[in-house]
């Protein structure tokens, strides 16, 4: 009888090990894609670089970070990356144009994107729609920032079309970019926008950093950033996948708890702009945008098709299944 207990203990203690263990990533080296890694949206990802979350689960991940949102996509449907931290409204429009592109986490709730206008055309430009014939400065054309811009225009019943879009990345050119005259807004994040305020060169005219700015722009949640991979990556890699979401739900977790100083102390010196105190202000300010679950809600994606279905009219017309866009399977089994 004795014996019986020991070999069922045993058994039990087995299955429970076996059950908790996770199977190894079947691509253990990969690289990620990201349109401007040190601005906040994308926090998410290098507090779980700098924490060494991608190694806890067994991988080793390179990071290439390109101009834009949109030059990451483009990189990830070339073949150069893997997956790609970026705005969830790129997974609608591949959708659209026939590439099967699926976000398995959330990391953003709010778009955190703002746009600006040079202080000189206060008093003139009152609505998006007054940017008519002016130039405006986004992280890259076709990104994010120049679909967030492009719904305000099309919203203040404008023609997004009559305004001109300069890339000018994801760092301080946007800065520069307003200090020389170059543009005459711009629509980008923190800590870009920040320094801005700061230096008192530009007036808001449209801010989703908060709930209620959000709310205001588009009567509810927006979904910002997300990770994303190529349909058939993540069928044939689902334990890599699910490495890549168990590193980045750690990091949002810890993002729930940490203060605007933990995030200043775990970032590189060179995301400051050359100012501690205004990137810290900065992370304030963001700190509401990140996701609190890592799974998209059903009224964030039709909030995210509605806004550039306004501006698109191909778009508008395309019968787009938002159930395809995301999956929560990762999230779930991360949480």
């Amino acid at each position: 009888m004795q014996f019986k207990s020991i070999i069922a203990a045993a058994a039990i203690a087995l299955a429970a090990a076996t059950g908790s263990a996770q199977a190894a990533p079947e691509k253990s080296k990969l690289t990620l894609g990201v349109g401007g890694k040190p601005l906040l949206y994308y926090l998410p990802l290098t507090i779980a670089e700098q924490k060494g979350y991608f190694k806890e689960q067994g991988l080793d991940v390179s990071i290439n970070d390109f101009g834009g949102g949109s030059k990451a996509l483009q990189a990830l449907l070339g073949g150069s990356v893997e997956a790609v931290t970026g705005a969830y409204e790129h997974t609608i429009r591949m959708q659209q144009k026939g590439q099967d592109i699926q976000a398995v986490i959330e990391l953003g709730r709010f778009p955190g994107i703002v746009l600006a206008v040079k202080k000189s055309h206060e008093g003139k430009v009152k609505t998006a729609a007054d940017l008519k014939g002016m130039k405006i400065g986004v992280t890259a054309p076709g990104s994010s920032t120049n679909f967030f811009v492009n719904y305000l225009i099309a919203k203040a019943g404008g023609d997004p079309k009559a305004s001109a879009f300069i890339g000018v990345g994801g760092g301080a050119g946007g800065v520069a970019a307003i200090e020389k005259g170059e543009i005459d807004a711009i629509s980008h994040l923190d800590p870009v926008i920040s320094k801005l305020q700061v230096d008192n060169s530009v007036f808001i005219l449209a801010d989703s950093r908060t709930e209620a700015g959000t709310k205001a722009i588009f009567g509810g949640s927006n979904p910002a950033a997300v990770l994303y991979l190529k349909g058939d990556f993540i069928k044939d890699n689902p334990q890599t996948v699910q490495a890549l979401v168990n590193a980045f739900s750690k990091a949002l977790k810890w993002l729930e708890t940490a203060k605007p100083e933990d995030v200043v102390a775990t970032v590189p010196e060179a995301y400051y702009l050359g100012d501690k105190p205004l990137y810290m202000q900065a992370v304030k300010n963001s700190m509401e945008t990140y996701s609190k679950t890592g799974i998209i809600p059903q009224a964030g994606m039709e909030s995210a098709y509605g806004m550039l279905a306004k501006f698109d009219d191909d778009l508008a017309k395309a019968k787009i299944d938002l159930s395809k866009t995301f999956t929560d399977r990762f999230v779930k089994a991360a949480r």
